[in-house]
Parts: C-alpha cells; structure tokens; sequence
C-alpha cells in the first residue's frame, strides 16, 4: 500500500469513527432503554482513543516509522527543560536537543540547521491517524475533536487545540504535523472551527466563565494562524484568492520510507507522452558533477538528498517545479490527487475552492469571537474580509453554467473541469447562496 492511499484511508477512518459517534450517541439517546447496532461500534472507538494517544512521557510517541533514524525529541530554544520530557529521555532512551533558534514567524527556520529530523515537543496529549503517521496532524485534529467531543473527551480534545496554541508561539504557525521535517508547511485552516466546537461543548457543559476565559486566550492565535494564509507566498496571484504553497526545494524528507514513489511519478509520465506537463527534465543516469551543479537548479540536489538521488528513471529526474508542487499538494492535505496536474504537480498555481471556502469561514469565525469578546470593531474588519474572499470565489471559482465549484489556474487564467469533492465546501462554510447550494446538490 502506498503512503498516499495509506493516508487516504486513515483520514477516512477518522471521519467514518466521527459520523458513527455522532449517529451513535444520538440514537442511543433517542431509545435509551434498547440497545442498538451502533453500540458495539462505539465501544470499539472509545476504546481506540488510548490506543491512538500520544505524549511527551510515553516512549512510542518519539519513533517515526517513516523514518529509519534515531529518536530524537526537539525542544523550542526558550522552553525550560520540562519534567516529563527529562522522564521520558532516561526512560526510553532517546536524544533531546533544542531547536538551533528561538521561531517567531512561519518559514522562519530552514531544514538544513535541524539534523537529525526529530518529533517537536507539544505539553498535552494528543491523538494521532496510526498507522505511518505517529504524530499530531493539523486538519485531521478538527476531526478527531469532533469525534472526541461526541464521546465526550473534552478535556483531551481540548487540550490538542491548545497544542495548536503552543506551535504558533513556538515553531510559528500550525504545522502539517510536529515533526521537524514539517516546518516547510501547514495543512487546511480549520483551527477557528476547532476552537468554536470546544467553546460550544464547553458552553453545554454549563462552563459559560470557563469557556469565555479561554476564548480570550485562544482569539490571539486564531488570528496569528488566519495571517500565515494572507502571506505573499500563499497569495494566489491578483485574484485575492489563496493558494497552498510549501516552503523548501526537492522532493520531502518523508517520503524516505517509500523510496520507489517518485520514480513511479516518472514512471507514468513516460507512459503517458499525450499528457504535457513539462515535469521532466533528462540529465542521464549517472550525471557528473557538471549535470549534478545542472539538477541541483534544474531539479533537486543529488548530493544532498539521498530521495532526490534515487528520484530518476531510464536518465529522466522531475523538475523543481513539480517538486513545488507537490510540497504544496501536501499542504492541501489531499495527496494524491490528479486535480491539480498529475501528481498534484501543479498545485501550486491554483486558488482552491476548500482552501478559500474555509478561509471565508475562517473569516467569520473570527468576527464571532471578537464580538463576543466585545470588539465590534475587528468583527466588522473580518466580516469585511469575509464579503471580498466571497466575492472573489463567486468570480472565479463558481460556474454558473455546470453549477459547481471549480478550483482556479491563475497561471492559465482558466478554471479548472476536474470535478471534485470540494465542491461541498462552500455549501459547509456558509459561502454559497441559496441558488448556489441548489444548483450543486441537484
């Protein structure tokens, strides 16, 4: 099974254990005194959580199966030495470092000053997808929560947004996950969703005060996560639409565990000459250190990336620009996906329907909790935002003729005809009319 469909299919996992929670527990609730077919299914989840949960103090949470190299946990440069972290160091033997500098902003630190790659330290247990992915990822988190608050975990589910809180002060911004390898990306923005389902359960739980308290603390990084979007990098040309954009050059350091993918890319390429894509580059099987100096502009650097070193076929190696844009594909969190070229290749020139369709939520979102916090004035900024993201979708990603949502090529100018699943997204985030949301679901 490739890592691709690997991840596919525990993100479905986690969404099918959502939906049967919340199917589950109403049910139960509707007929309590009969016992019902969905019992046994939540009982089968409720017990995975354990399974499924991480922390500082628990030895199995430092391995990264991606990875054949030594545990290493890293420690934000100006964080004290923490209890449990000195616990876990003698206990399971691992390696604990700091990071080389103290982070402020996203991007700000580059992979080649953190080697060996390592787990980034979170002080609250969280629950990882399993499999591959022993780590806290960012949109899978939204749904776990949603799946932990029907069964009632809010103090776990809680404490994961909070980890949220502690990687944009300490390694700047939400990260695909808290490994270091990730510092090149974040992943869907839907931490301002996550925030207004543990406010809402907190609330029902009848911790009006509580809840308040912590929303005031959580408004400031909500709004420091919504501008990692509004940066230059993600900006989709002059569309005021936003696009995801992964840092860093090459193929990613990740993908070490499954060596064969990228020559399998190639490999498709040459057996389907009808589809252009400019992807590939020939520079011969064993290039010399003049066609090495050429691949390291032109592709990736076999020098230093042993995955780039094993990324050709037949003397063909992928372009730099596929290598953007399959980082950015990776940002999306849907790999792997032909919608944005082959491979994701071209992720990187699109202005996405979910990814502007959740930021027009992220948006109002942020307004919410700034009147409730008692600032009308940048809840009207926001909501502002919110009406020029809506335009801009309406101009560009809505068809009014196929009556869908279709992502943007603002290199091309053109819209994309890949139909796709995304196209429910702004019918979820409130960003289509009525018309809209008729014309799509008939």
């Amino acid at each position: 099974m490739t890592p691709s469909l690997r991840t596919f299919r525990s993100r479905i996992l986690v969404l099918i254990c959502t939906l049967a929670l919340a199917s589950g527990f109403a049910l139960a609730q509707s007929t309590p005194a009969t016992k019902t077919p969905t019992q046994p299914i939540n009982a089968y989840i409720h017990a995975a959580w354990t399974k499924l949960t991480r922390s500082m103090s628990d030895c199995k949470s430092v391995v990264d199966p991606k990875l054949k190299t030594t545990p290493v946990l890293y420690l934000p440069r100006d964080l004290p030495m923490p209890a449990d972290v000195i616990a876990m160091q003698r206990r399971c033997k691992a390696r604990v470092l700091r990071l080389p500098i103290v982070i402020t902003h996203f991007g700000q630190i580059k992979l080649s000053q953190i080697k060996p790659p390592g787990l980034l330290y979170l002080p609250h247990p969280y629950v990882v997808p399993g499999g591959r992915f022993n780590e806290m990822y960012g949109w899978d988190s939204f749904f776990i929560i949603k799946g932990l608050l029907a069964d009632h975990d809010l103090r776990l589910a809680r404490g994961i947004v909070d980890n949220f809180f502690f990687e944009i002060k300490h390694y700047g911004g939400i990260l695909n996950a808290n490994r270091t390898y990730y510092f090149t990306r974040s992943q869907p923005p839907f931490l301002s969703s996550m925030i207004r389902a543990v406010y809402n359960a907190e609330v029902a739980a009848g911790h009006k005060k509580q809840a308040l308290k912590w929303l005031a603390r959580a408004y400031p990084y909500a709004k420091r996560d919504h501008a990692v979007w509004l940066m230059p990098v993600h900006r989709a040309g002059n569309t005021g639409l936003a696009r995801y954009f992964g840092l860093g050059h090459g193929p990613v350091p990740e993908m070490a565990d499954d060596s064969p993918y990228y020559r399998n890319v190639i490999r498709w390429l040459l057996a389907h000459p009808q589809v252009h894509t400019h992807y590939l580059i020939h520079a011969g099987r064993h290039p010399g250190r003049t066609e090495r100096a050429r691949l390291a502009t032109l592709s990736c650097n076999p020098v230093h990336s042993r995955t780039c070193a094993r990324a050709h076929l037949r003397g063909y190696w992928l372009t730099r620009s596929f290598y953007k844009g399959d980082r950015a594909m990776r940002e999306s969190g849907f790999d792997t996906t032909f919608r944005f070229g082959p491979f994701g290749g071209s992720t990187q020139h699109f202005a996405p329907v979910g990814l502007n369709a959740l930021l027009y939520k992220y948006a109002l979102d942020l307004a919410w909790m700034a009147r409730t916090l008692h600032k009308p004035a940048q809840a009207a900024r926001f909501r502002h935002e919110a009406a020029v993201r809506r335009a801009a979708i309406n101009r560009y990603l809505w068809n009014p003729t196929k009556k869908m949502y279709f992502d943007y090529n603002f290199v091309t100018h053109h819209q994309s005809n890949y139909l796709f699943i995304t196209t429910f997204y702004p019918l979820w985030t409130g960003c289509a009319n009525r018309a809209q949301q008729k014309g799509v679901l008939d």
